[in-house]
């Protein structure tokens, strides 16, 4: 296994190195250029389109609030709570890795823009209303059906994401690592399984969240946005105001935390356990976990957009852009600024005397930070909003893989259902993985989805700005026409 883990970590230095991280944050900068700082200036207007419908003659399967709630149920999960603590971990990027998921997520919200804009703009809707829609279709329709070889492979890639990836082994592997350490962080109470041991409560925990999967998924997307809907407002507020209650009642160490952020972002020394700079490791770790999070350029969240009931792409554009919004620039900050006021990402865990790993980071914030409660309180909140937002995440990421599939495969539904029936095995497999494995296949196959993804943001950017535009003009000046009526 440490051999295998050792090939997979070699491989991952090779996706994710310096090109791709230059590549992604250069498309986000050219786009936020080009659209004129779009996510500062529309962010307002793009809030209130959340909970607005548009109104008659919009055709789609779900509502763009319905449709935002699927993509942040695909995003917001285990990379809010154990990436993030992956990234600002000692031997990761430390607190500087913070700073850099930020950039990567202020100019992810451009690239998040433009991939909701082209979802609507070359989504096909067939005669019983089906929506197909996503970067194969705006890489097949938008860049010319010569380009349909991308299309492919970003599909394919597309279905490993989902079936390998962010939707099923990293976010099972959260939920099932999270439930043993409330329940059973000694180890206690164990079964050997294929020669290893394990305990009770990720056993439990797996099997039962790969039937309650199971039971949903079979209900297509109509069952995945109306559960989504619910879960996912609910649990972010709870896990928001949970980590907003930490860092008031330990106001006094933010500021040397905040500092910790920006002046370990630029740091020269060498990091832990290597000879790079720590800067370089905090750039590539706060970039690879801030996409692994919001999935702005991944090509993703244009697959759930596309089903939105909406006829102008803009529109959907602004809606899709608050996805990157809301899981980088609050979630993400929320749990990033506990773990380093708590000074948790350099934590030893006592039974092992390593430092913490993964869900073990923010659960020590928590108990930390809320001292003054019995340690089991926080923990329990934790808990669960990591298994209701890994829980969602698994649901969404099936309807990304299933669309990637059908496409893949020319439309044929029997290659679909099998991809689903193998996408509820590896749910049920995924508690069985290491930690560091599992987060290194997840980033692997992140930066081979993203690059076709990216080759056609920038050959269509032209057809993007030119609409935003013409859609920007048109808005001022009904505005300025129902400013005149009212006066």
């Amino acid at each position: 296994m440490e051999k295998f883990t050792e090939i997979l970590e070699k491989i991952d230095s090779a996706v994710w190195g310096i090109p791709l991280i230059v590549l992604i944050m250069s498309v986000g900068i050219y786009l936020t250029v080009r659209l004129r700082l779009l996510q500062l200036v529309h962010l307002p207007k793009a809030l209130r389109f959340m909970f607005k419908n548009e109104g008659k003659g919009s055709k789609g399967e779900i509502s763009s609030f319905a449709a935002l709630c699927t993509a942040l149920s695909a995003t917001i999960g285990t990379g809010n709570i154990v990436g993030v603590a992956t990234a600002v971990g000692i031997l990761a990027g430390g607190p500087g890795a913070l700073l850099w998921m930020w950039l990567a997520a202020f100019f992810g919200m451009a690239t998040k823009y433009a991939e909701g804009f082209l979802a609507i703009r070359y989504r096909k809707i067939d005669k019983d209303g089906h929506v197909c829609g996503g970067p194969f279709y705006y890489i097949e329709y938008g860049m010319g059906r010569k380009w349909k070889w991308l299309a492919k492979i970003f599909a394919f890639f597309g279905a490993c994401v989902g079936i390998f990836g962010i939707g099923t082994f990293s976010q099972i592997n959260g939920i099932s690592s999270a439930v043993q350490n409330f329940f059973d962080p000694m180890r206690e109470n164990t079964v050997s399984v294929m020669g290893r041991d394990y305990t009770w409560a990720v056993i439990i925990s797996g099997i039962a969240v790969t039937v309650f999967a199971a039971l949903v998924i079979i209900g297509g997307i109509q069952r995945i946005s109306g559960v989504s809907q619910i879960v996912v407002p609910f649990m972010a507020v709870i896990y928001i105001l949970a980590c907003l209650t930490l860092i008031i009642v330990n106001a006094n160490k933010l500021p040397h935390a905040i500092a910790s952020v920006f002046t370990e972002a630029f740091s020269f020394k060498a990091a832990a356990g290597g000879s790079l700079p720590m800067m370089f490791v905090a750039m590539r770790n706060g970039v690879a976990r801030g996409i692994f999070s919001n999935e702005a350029g991944l090509g993703s969240a244009p697959i759930a957009a596309a089903a939105a009931q909406t006829k102008e792409p803009v529109r959907q554009g602004l809606v899709s852009m608050c996805g990157t919004f809301i899981d980088t620039i609050v979630v993400c900050t929320m749990t990033g600024l506990s773990i380093v006021m708590m000074g948790s990402y350099e934590a030893v865990n006592p039974a092992t005397g390593k430092p913490f790993e993964g869900v073990e980071v923010t659960t020590h914030a928590f108990k930390n930070g809320f001292s003054f409660l019995p340690e089991e309180i926080p923990a329990f909140v934790l808990m669960v909003c990591l298994v209701f937002f890994a829980f969602t995440t698994i649901l969404g990421w099936n309807y990304y893989g299933e669309r990637c599939m059908e496409y893949l495969t020319g439309g044929r539904m029997g290659a679909v259902k099998v991809y689903r029936y193998l996408y509820i095995l590896a749910v049920f497999i995924g508690p069985y993985l290491t930690v560091s494995a599992v987060w290194t296949i997840a980033d692997i196959f992140n930066g081979l989805m993203a690059l076709p993804n990216l080759v056609a943001l920038l050959a269509l950017s032209g057809v993007i700005c030119k609409d935003t535009r013409r859609y920007v003009i048109k808005y001022n000046r009904a505005k300025q026409i129902k400013r005149l009526a009212q006066s």
